[in-house]
């Protein structure tokens, strides 16, 4: 389909005042706003707006039911001054996959695209060139019609805000993998981007912090055994020399930088496992000394170290200085972003002012 987007700028741009060496990830939002409009069994009326404020009935079934998806990515820049897009289409593909399971109407991958570029081409001047920072973007679509009954809505609307920050853990983070919250079960909503997923996981965070914790490693529903991933994060483990993620089964998401970091690995030669695995398999590969790192994966973090990992009375503590898998990762992914080695898989996707036209 071709993409037509109507487009209404902003009268006086904020970005003058924005101070780049100090943004709070997540509050400070560019000029625009993207905007379609699904009705009549169809997308429509695609166009970009001032930010501003939405006008929503108390009924809107999004409110009271939850369905409301959204994807997380991020626009860096390379050192031409062009936005770079990292694997656009893997998210169409996932929050297609989000929008199936939640009954949710599908997004045409051209009308995605289209719009994720527009917006990074309009906001290209918001995004900010430190290392670790970049400009993240936020597609996501909520249901519209106004009725208090528990069915699918037959409207929607799909946006994108974009934001621009920087690191996302700035240091390595502390675990606690929890006994008594669950995240998913299999058959349940674990492996899309909805909404109530996360709303779900706010309280086990709190208390997690409250006992000096950053985040929950989360573990199965069933046994309480299995390790799934972070609150925010897809998890890694290097044992005795080989790398260990615990496979996608239906109640973990499905990481678009994990499976890059799985891809660029196995490239290199380095054997990566996607498998089960237990919590005591853990502990006892701690014990052994054959644990050599952990390290979390996902869009706004990109790589982030673990330093620790609770669970019952026992504590894991890593040293830093002996990772090496999570650092080269993270190097690769970030030198990928920024055009500073060649892509020769085709995951780097420039924005240029075509999109304009």
């Amino acid at each position: 389909m071709k993409v037509t987007i109507d487009i209404t700028r902003t009268k006086e741009s904020k970005l003058p005042s924005i101070d780049f060496s100090n943004l709070p990830f997540g509050k400070v939002l560019s000029d625009h706003m993207f905007i379609a409009d699904y009705k009549d069994n169809m997308w429509q009326n695609p166009r970009i707006l001032p930010l501003d404020t939405l006008d929503i009935h108390p009924a809107n079934m999004a409110l009271h039911y939850g369905q409301s998806i959204f994807e997380g990515m991020k626009a860096s820049i390379n050192k031409e001054g062009v936005p770079m897009l990292f694997r656009p289409e893997k998210h169409v593909e996932r929050i297609n996959a989000s929008a199936r399971r939640m009954c949710m109407p599908e997004l045409p991958e051209e009308l995605f695209i289209e719009a994720v570029k527009s917006m990074v081409w309009l906001e290209r001047g918001w995004i900010p060139k430190d290392e670790g920072s970049a400009l993240y973007i936020r597609p996501f679509m909520f249901a519209t019609d106004n009725f208090i009954g528990v069915a699918p809505s037959k409207t929607f609307t799909f946006m994108i805000l974009t934001l621009p920050v920087g690191p996302y853990y700035p240091k390595p983070v502390r675990l606690l993998a929890d006994e008594q919250y669950v995240r998913a079960a299999k058959g349940g909503t674990g492996e899309a981007k909805a909404a109530g997923n996360y709303a779900g996981s706010l309280l086990p965070a709190r208390i997690a912090q409250e006992k000096g914790f950053d985040q929950v490693l989360w573990l199965d529903a069933r046994y309480r055994k299995f390790v799934q991933e972070v609150g925010t994060m897809n998890i890694f483990f290097s044992i005795d020399g080989k790398l260990i993620t615990p496979s996608c089964d239906g109640a973990i998401l499905k990481g678009i930088t994990r499976m890059s970091i799985i891809e660029i690995f196995r490239d290199k030669g380095i054997e990566v496992e996607e498998r089960p695995i237990t919590i005591d398999e853990l502990f006892e590969a701690y014990d052994a000394g054959l644990l050599d790192e952990v390290f979390g994966s996902g869009t706004a973090a990109v790589v982030s170290h673990v330093s620790a990992i609770s669970y019952k009375d026992r504590i894991m503590q890593f040293d830093q200085n002996k990772f090496n898998l999570s650092l080269m990762a993270k190097k690769e992914i970030n030198q990928l972003r920024n055009g500073t080695i060649v892509d020769t898989r085709g995951w780097v996707v420039p924005v240029d002012n075509h999109v304009m036209v």
